[in-house]
C-alpha cells in the first residue's frame, strides 16, 4: 500500500475478511489531492493476484492509540482438567472480520489479525472500542468456546473461555506431516517460535519438520518454550525437484540433504533412499503444477489404473489425499488417484497435510494424519514405532472429519482381514467435534463405491460425545482380494475460527467447501493366501492364461470387479494398441456390467491422457 509514493506497508496474504491498520508517517499527506494506490509487486510474483480491498479510513491518532481505547485478557481452560491449555483464539468484529489487536509476537504467543495462538492458554490485548465475537479452541479434536463483548473506551474486561476434548482419539497420534517456517524455509510468516506455538494450539502431536532443503530439529526451541511436553517432532525434508516435491523423514539433524535438481525420478528416489535414516517417502499435492510438471495430471498418469505413462518409478511410499493449504477443486480427485495406485498394486499410504508456512493462513494441522500409537505422553512418542505404523498403513485421514473402520469386528486400518463365511462385516464410526458435520458416508471397495448412506445433519444429539455418525454394513464376499475404505464429507467450515480454504489451484469456477474423514485401507483376504493380491495382478495372471486375446480375457473378466477390468484393458492397450477396441465393445453386454464399466472408465481415463499430451 502507497501514499503518495511512500509504501505504508504490505496487506496480509489470505482470503478472509480482515481488519488491518498501516502507520502514516508524519508529512506523508500533503495539501491537495493525495494518491493511494494498492498494488502488487510483481518482482515477489510471477503473475498478478486478486486483491480485494474495502472500507478505507484515515484516522487522526496514532495506531496504538486506536488499539488501546479497551483492553481484554483472555484464559482459556481445559473444561476436564480446569488448567489452562495451548488455544487459539480469534476475534472478530460486529461485522464478522478479523480484528487487528494491540499485541504482538513474543514467545509462547503466535500473533496475527484476529487471531492470537498462545502456548500458556493465556493472551492480553488492546482493542478499539466496540463489539465482538471471541473463539477458543484447540484444533480438530476439541470443542469450540465462544463469547461476545461489547466493549466501551477504557473498558477493561478479563473472560475465561472453557474448551474441552470432544473427540475420541485414544491410542491415535495426531501428526502433520508437511510443516514450514519462515526461519529455515524463506518464505510464508511463520517463524521457528511461532510454529512451536501453533502445533502446540492446534494440537499435532507428531510433527514433521518439513522445510525446503533444510533438515531442522525442533526440539531445542520447543523446550526453551516450555512446549516439550506438547509433542514429539520429527527431522525432515521437503524435497523440492523440477519434477515433484516429497517429503521425507525421518533423517538426523546433520545428515546432508538429498541433491533436489534431477527431472529423473530414478535419481530422486536414489537419493532419497541414500539418505541415512529415511524410510518415508511422501509424493506431496500430486495434482498440483510445481516447475511445468503436474506429477498425476493426464500428461503423465493414467487415472484409471494408477499407472505413470513415461514409466517414472514409484519410489514412494506415500501421498498426500488431503492438503489443507492446497486442497483441490474436486475434493476426492486424489483420494480417487490413491486408490487407484492401490489397484495398481502400490501399497500407498494415504496422507492428511497441512503444507503450512504461515500462523493464520493455511495454518498447521488443519489436514493432519491420525497414526495408530500409544499416545498417553505426546512429549515422548516413540518415533521408531510411529514410523513403522505409518508405513503399516494404520492411519486415518483427517480435514475436519475422522473415520474409523473396522471388519469382522476385528481388522482396521492398514490391515488384512480373514474372510470366513458369505458376508463380511464393516462397521463405521464418524467422529468429529459439534462445529464440524458429515453429510454422507460411503463405503468403496477396489475404489468403486459399494454402499452410500446420507447422514442426517441433525441426527448426532442422540450419539455420544464426538461421534457424528456410527452403523454397519453386511456385504457379500467379493469373488476375489480387494481393499475396503470409508470416507466421510460434509459441508465445509465457513467461521474464520477453522475456516477451509479456497483450491489452490482451482480447475473450474464452480466449487463446494467440503470437510472429509477417510479410514486407512483394510485389505480382504478373499483368496486365501494370505497376501493382498490388487487388481493389476488379478488382470497381469488373467491377461497371460489367456495369451492375450481379447475375446477370451473379457470372458475371464465376468467373475472380477471394475478394477481388476481397467487394469486388464489397460495391459491390452500397452501391449497390441488400440485394435481390440471394436472387439471387446461388440463382446460387452448386461451379463457383465463391472466390465463393461471398467471398460468406460479405462476409456475415458486413456483419451484425457491422449488429449494432454497431443495438445498444442
Amino acid at each position: 500500500m502507497v501514499l503518495n509514493g511512500n509504501e505504508l506497508g504490505r496487506l496480509r496474504r489470505g482470503e478472509d475478511d480482515m481488519v488491518v491498520y498501516l502507520p502514516v508517517p508524519a508529512e506523508t499527506l500533503k495539501s491537495g489531492e493525495n494518491v493511494l494506490r494498492i498494488e502488487q509487486d510483481l518482482s515477489r510474483r510471477a503473475a498478478p493476484d486478486d486483491v480485494r480491498v474495502g472500507e478505507v479510513i484515515l484516522e487522526q491518532r496514532a495506531v496504538d492509540e486506536v488499539l488501546a481505547e479497551s483492553g481484554v485478557t483472555v484464559e482459556v481452560v481445559d473444561g476436564d482438567t480446569g488448567r489452562p491449555t495451548p488455544a487459539r483464539i480469534t476475534v472478530l468484529n460486529s461485522v464478522g472480520a478479523l480484528q487487528t489487536f494491540s499485541t504482538r509476537s513474543i514467545d509462547g504467543l503466535a500473533v496475527r489479525p484476529g487471531l492470537a495462538y498462545t502456548l500458556s492458554g493465556r493472551a492480553e490485548f488492546g482493542l478499539p472500542a466496540g463489539e465482538y465475537t471471541v473463539y477458543a479452541g484447540r484444533g480438530f479434536e476439541y470443542s469450540l468456546a465462544s463469547t461476545t463483548l461489547r466493549l466501551k473506551l477504557g473498558q477493561t474486561e478479563r473472560l475465561t473461555l472453557s474448551i474441552r476434548r470432544e473427540v475420541p482419539t485414544a491410542g491415535w497420534v495426531a501428526s502433520d506431516t508437511h510443516v514450514h517456517t519462515v526461519t529455515h524455509s524463506g518464505h510464508g510468516d511463520a517463524t521457528l517460535g511461532e510454529r512451536i506455538v501453533t502445533l502446540a494450539a492446534e494440537g499435532i502431536e507428531l510433527p514433521i519438520a518439513t522445510d525446503h532443503g533444510v533438515h531442522v530439529d525442533y526440539q531445542q526451541t520447543a523446550s526453551e518454550l516450555g512446549a516439550r511436553r506438547f509433542f514429539t517432532s520429527v527431522v525432515g525434508n521437503e524435497v523440492t525437484t523440477p519434477a515433484g516435491h516429497f517429503n521425507v523423514f525421518p533423517v538426523s539433524e546433520d545428515a546432508v540433504p538429498p541433491n533436489p535438481t534431477s527431472l529423473d525420478w530414478a535419481v530422486t528416489f536414489d537419493r532419497v533412499h541414500r539418505t541415512p535414516g529415511v524410510k518415508a517417502v511422501i509424493l506431496n499435492h500430486a495434482r498440483d503444477l510445481h516447475g511445468n510438471t503436474r506429477p498425476f495430471g493426464p500428461e503423465l498418469f493414467n487415472a484409471a489404473v494408477g499407472e505413470n505413462l513415461d514409466g517414472w518409478p514409484i519410489g514412494f511410499n506415500a501421498m498426500e489425499v488431503i492438503n489443507s493449504g492446497a486442497t483441490q477443486t474436486d475434493v476426492m480427485r486424489l483420494f480417487r488417484d490413491w486408490m487407484a495406485l492401490l489397484n495398481r498394486g502400490r501399497m500407498i499410504v494415504p496422507v492428511g497435510s497441512s503444507d503450512s508456512h504461515d500462523v493464520g493462513r493455511h495454518f498447521v494441522g488443519q489436514g493432519r494424519t491420525y497414526i495408530r500409537l500409544e499416545d498417553r505422553d505426546p512429549g515422548a512418542l516413540n518415533v521408531e514405532q510411529a514410523v513403522n505404523s505409518f508405513l503399516q498403513g494404520r492411519v486415518r485421514v483427517s480435514y475436519g472429519l475422522l473415520t474409523e473402520i473396522s471388519v469382522n469386528d476385528k481388522y482396521g486400518s492398514g490391515e488384512l482381514a480373514t474372510t470366513p463365511g458369505d458376508e463380511v462385516k464393516v462397521s463405521v464410526r464418524v467422529l468429529g467435534p459439534h462445529w464440524t458435520a458429515a453429510d454422507r458416508i460411503t463405503l468403496y471397495a477396489n475404489g468403486t463405491p459399494l454402499r452410500e448412506t446420507a447422514i442426517d445433519l441433525g441426527s448426532r444429539n442422540d450419539r455420544p460425545r464426538g461421534v457424528i455418525w456410527s452403523g454397519e454394513w453386511n456385504i457379500p464376499k467379493p469373488r476375489h482380494d480387494v481393499h475396503l475404505v470409508a470416507i466421510a464429507t460434509g459441508p465445509g467450515i465457513d467461521g474464520l475460527y477453522w475456516k477451509t480454504a479456497k483450491p489452490y489451484q482451482p480447475d473450474s469456477p464452480d466449487w463446494e467447501s467440503r470437510v472429509v474423514g477417510c479410514s486407512g485401507a483394510v485389505w480382504l483376504d478373499v483368496d486365501g493366501d494370505g497376501r493382498r493380491t490388487s487388481a493389476y495382478e488379478y488382470a497381469r495372471r488373467l491377461f497371460s492364461e489367456t495369451e492375450g486375446d481379447p475375446a477370451a480375457l473379457v470372458s475371464g473378466l465376468s467373475g472380477f470387479d471394475q478394477a481388476v477390468a481397467s487394469q486388464a484393458f489397460h495391459l491390452l492397450q500397452s501391449r497390441i494398441g488400440p485394435g481390440w477396441w471394436n472387439q471387446v465393445q461388440e463382446q460387452l453386454s448386461g451379463d457383465a456390467p463391472t466390465v463393461k464399466v471398467g471398460f468406460e472408465h479405462y476409456l475415458k481415463a486413456w483419451r484425457d491422457n491422449q488429449s494432454a499430451r497431443t495438445a498444442p
